[in-house]
C-alpha cells in the first residue's frame, strides 16, 4: 500500500493524546463512610470493573477512528510498483497485408481489428500507430478514426523484425518511461521469426488473429507458352491451399468484354490454356470466384502491338548470319559499309553491330560514344587484322581495350549462366559438357568485368561493360566455328532484345520494373501512368527515340495502366500483386521470448489497463471511520 500524501501520516502521533487522557486520571476522589460498609464495597468493585472495560473499548474505538480519518486524508492506494508515477508510451503495429482479408469469427481480420481498436483504446490516449504503408506519430484514436475506417490493404508486407525496428524509431529515447509495443497481425510464415529485441523497458504484446479457415485458391501466373502465325497460347497457373475442387470457373476478359470461359479441376495446382489471335491488342483480365482471399482472384495482363527493334550492321564482310538471326517479323535489320554510313541514322538504332572492321574511324568512334550515352547498344566483333589502336579509341569509352593478339587455338568452355543474356529460358539446366566452339586467333581483352563467355584458360571471349558487347575474336568461318555453335543465336538475339526493353506480359508490384516506350517528346514533356482516378509520374529518362521508365514502389494498386503523353495513350501496362501471401501458413509465436501473446485485442488492452490501474483506498478508510464513530456512540449509550 502506498500513499498520495504520506506527510499526513505524522498526524498519527496525535493518537498519544487520547492514550494520555485515558491512562492518567486527573480527577480526585473523596472517601465517605457509610453504615453498611460491606454492601457498598461490593457495588463499588463491580462499578469500577465495568467502567474500566468501557473506557478501554472507548479508547480503542477512538484510536481506530482517528487513525482511519488520518489514513483517509493521506489517500492510500495500491498499484504495481513498476507502473506507478511513470509516463507510458504506446506504439501499435496494425498489419494490413492481404492475408488479413481472411475471415475470422466476426468477419475480415483487418476490419474486425480496426473496430476493436476504436472500441478499446480511450479516445484521447496518446499513441503512435503504423501499418505496412502508413505511419501516424503521437496521435489519438479519435483523430485516427476516419483513417482507420478507410484503411486499405497493402501490397508491401513487412516482416516482424522490420516492425520491431520501426517501433523503436517511434518510441522516445527517455529511459524513464514504460513502453508498450502492440503487434496486431495474423503472423504469416513469410513474415519471418522474431530475431531482434528492442530493449528491456519495452513490453511487446502480440495479438495473433486467426482465420476460421485456411482454404484459398490463387491465380498464380500467366505466360505465353506458344506462338504461331495465327494464334497465341496463354497458359494460366493456379494454386490451391484448401480442399480439392472438381469444377472451378475461370473467365478471360478483354477490357470489360468476356471473350473466353473455361473450368478446371484443381488439387494443389492446376493449369489451363486460352487461345488468342496473333497480333491482337489485349487488355486482359483473368478472373476466378473464390471465398478465400480476394486480392489473388484477378490477374491483369497486356498484349500490345510489339515494336520492331532497329538493328544496324556496319561491315565490309557478309552479314548473312545476322540476317538469319534478326528476322523481319521482330527486327528492322539494315546493313551498310563504313564509307557509306549515314551518321544521321545512328540515333534511330537500338543496336549497332561493328562486324569485323579493320579499323574504326575517329568520327565513328565519337558518334558511337554519343549514341551509347543515349542508351544505345554496340556489339564489337574485331577482324583478324585489326588496327587495335583505332578500336581502343572506341573501347576506352567503356573502360576496355584490346591488348595482345594471340595466334593459338582456344576453346570457349565457360558460360555465365547468371548473366541476363542467358538466365531466362535459354538453358533448361546448366550445361557443363557440350561441343565447345573454338577460335584460331583472338585478342586479350582488358576489362574488369565478369565475362559472359570464357576461354578454357579463363580469359574473356565475350564481355559487357556499360552498353558495349565485345568479342575477343573474329567470327568468320576461317577463324572460328562460333557461327555454327548453338550459342550464336541466343547470344545475338538477346543482345538485340535487351537493347529495347519491350514491356512484358505484366509486372509484379513491389519488384523493380524497367521498360522502354518508343516516343518522341517535346522539351519538358513527361509520361504518366493512369488508371481510373489514379495518376502517377514514374521515374523516367528520355533518350533520342525512347523513354526508359523505372517503377518500384509505385504503382501500389493492381490493374491495367495507360501510358500517356498528355492526352495521348501510347500503350498499356499491367501490374499485379505479389502472390506470396496466398498460402495461409502461420507462425507459432506462443513460445517466443519476451512477448506476451493473446488472440484478442480487447483482452490485450484490458491487460494494459489493469497494469496501469491505481486502486484508491481512502473511501474504505472513510467508511471505516464512520462505522467506528457509530460503534463508539453505541458503546457510550448502551454499554452498562
Amino acid at each position: 500500500m502506498q500513499f498520495k500524501h504520506p506527510e499526513l501520516l505524522y498526524a498519527l502521533f496525535l493518537l498519544l493524546i487520547p492514550i494520555i487522557v485515558h491512562l492518567f486520571q486527573l480527577r480526585k476522589f473523596q472517601k465517605e463512610d457509610f453504615t453498611n460498609v460491606a454492601f457498598l464495597k461490593e457495588v463499588t468493585i463491580q462499578t469500577r470493573k465495568s467502567s474500566q472495560l468501557k473506557k478501554w473499548l472507548t479508547l480503542l474505538t477512538r484510536l481506530l477512528l482517528l487513525a482511519a480519518i488520518i489514513l483517509a486524508f493521506a489517500q492510500p492506494f495500491t498499484a504495481k510498483t513498476n507502473t506507478f508515477n511513470k509516463e507510458k508510451e504506446t506504439v501499435v503495429y496494425l498489419d494490413n497485408s492481404f492475408s488479413m482479408q481472411a475471415k475470422g469469427n466476426q468477419g475480415e481480420l483487418l476490419k474486425r481489428a480496426i473496430q476493436d481498436l476504436i472500441s478499446n483504446v480511450p479516445e484521447n490516449q496518446k499513441l503512435s500507430l503504423f501499418t505496412n504503408d502508413a505511419t501516424f506519430r503521437n496521435t489519438t484514436i479519435k483523430a485516427l478514426k476516419n483513417d482507420l475506417l478507410q484503411l486499405n490493404y497493402s501490397a508491401k508486407p513487412i516482416d516482424n523484425n522490420a516492425a520491431l525496428l520501426k517501433a523503436k524509431t517511434l518510441f522516445s529515447k527517455n529511459t524513464g518511461t514504460l513502453k508498450d509495443f502492440i503487434i496486431i497481425s495474423d503472423f504469416q510464415q513469410i513474415n519471418g521469426s522474431f530475431q531482434n529485441e528492442i530493449d528491456s523497458l519495452t513490453h511487446i504484446l502480440a495479438v495473433k488473429l486467426q482465420p476460421v479457415t485456411t482454404n484459398n485458391i490463387a491465380l498464380d501466373s500467366a505466360y505465353i507458352s506458344k506462338t504461331t502465325a495465327s494464334n497465341i497460347e496463354l497458359t494460366v497457373s493456379l494454386s490451391n491451399s484448401g480442399n480439392d475442387i472438381d469444377n472451378l470457373p475461370i473467365s478471360l476478359f478483354n477490357n470489360d468484354e468476356l471473350i473466353a470461359k473455361t473450368s478446371v479441376a484443381i488439387g494443389k495446382t492446376a493449369q489451363t490454356t486460352f487461345t488468342l489471335p496473333t497480333n491482337s491488342v489485349v487488355n486482359g483480365k483473368i478472373s476466378i470466384e473464390d471465398t478465400g482471399l480476394q486480392y489473388d482472384n484477378s490477374l491483369f495482363f497486356n498484349i500490345n502491338s510489339t515494336p520492331k527493334i532497329n538493328v544496324l550492321a556496319i561491315s565490309n564482310q557478309s552479314v548473312e548470319f545476322l540476317k538469319r538471326i534478326f528476322t523481319e517479323d521482330e527486327f528492322n535489320f539494315t546493313s551498310t559499309v563504313p564509307n557509306q554510313l549515314n551518321y544521321n541514322s545512328i540515333d534511330s538504332q537500338n543496336l549497332i553491330v561493328l562486324n569485323e572492321l579493320e579499323n574504326v574511324p575517329t568520327s565513328l568512334a565519337a558518334a558511337l560514344k554519343t549514341y551509347t550515352e543515349q542508351d544505345g547498344y554496340v556489339v564489337v566483333i574485331p577482324a583478324e587484322n585489326t588496327d587495335a589502336a583505332s578500336y581502343n579509341l572506341l573501347l576506352n569509352n567503356f573502360n576496355m581495350s584490346f591488348t595482345d593478339f594471340i595466334e593459338a587455338e582456344k576453346h570457349i568452355t565457360t558460360i555465365n549462366f547468371a548473366h541476363p543474356l542467358y538466365n531466362q529460358g535459354v538453358f533448361e539446366k546448366e550445361v557443363k559438357n557440350f561441343q565447345y566452339p573454338q577460335t584460331s586467333t583472338f585478342y586479350n581483352i582488358n576489362s574488369g568485368n565478369t565475362p559472359i563467355l570464357q576461354f578454357e584458360d579463363g580469359k574473356p571471349f565475350l564481355t559487357l561493360n556499360k552498353n558495349a558487347y565485345v568479342f575477343a575474336s573474329a567470327l568468320n568461318e576461317d577463324n572460328s566455328n562460333f557461327k555454327s555453335s548453338p550459342l550464336i543465336v541466343p547470344t545475338l538475339y538477346n543482345m538485340a532484345k535487351r537493347s529495347l526493353k519491350i514491356p512484358v506480359l505484366y509486372y509484379t508490384i513491389g519488384n523493380e520494373a524497367n521498360f522502354d516506350v518508343i516516343v518522341q517528346l517535346n522539351q519538358d514533356d513527361i509520361l504518366t501512368l493512369q488508371q481510373g482516378t489514379i495518376s502517377l509520374i514514374p521515374k523516367q529518362q528520355y533518350f533520342n527515340n525512347k523513354v526508359s521508365i523505372n517503377t518500384l514502389e509505385r504503382p501500389s494498386v493492381s490493374g491495367i495502366y495507360n501510358i500517356k503523353n498528355k492526352e495521348e495513350t501510347l500503350q498499356h501496362i499491367s501490374y499485379n500483386y505479389n502472390r506470396n501471401e496466398s498460402v495461409l501458413v502461420y507462425q507459432d509465436i506462443t513460445n517466443t521470448n519476451h512477448i506476451t501473446v493473446s488472440n484478442s485485442i480487447t483482452n490485450t488492452f484490458d491487460t494494459i489497463k489493469s497494469e496501469a490501474n491505481v486502486n484508491a483506498l481512502w473511501k474504505w478508510f472513510a467508511i471505516f471511520a464512520l462505522v467506528l464513530l457509530i460503534i463508539e456512540m453505541l458503546i457510550l449509550k448502551y454499554f452498562k
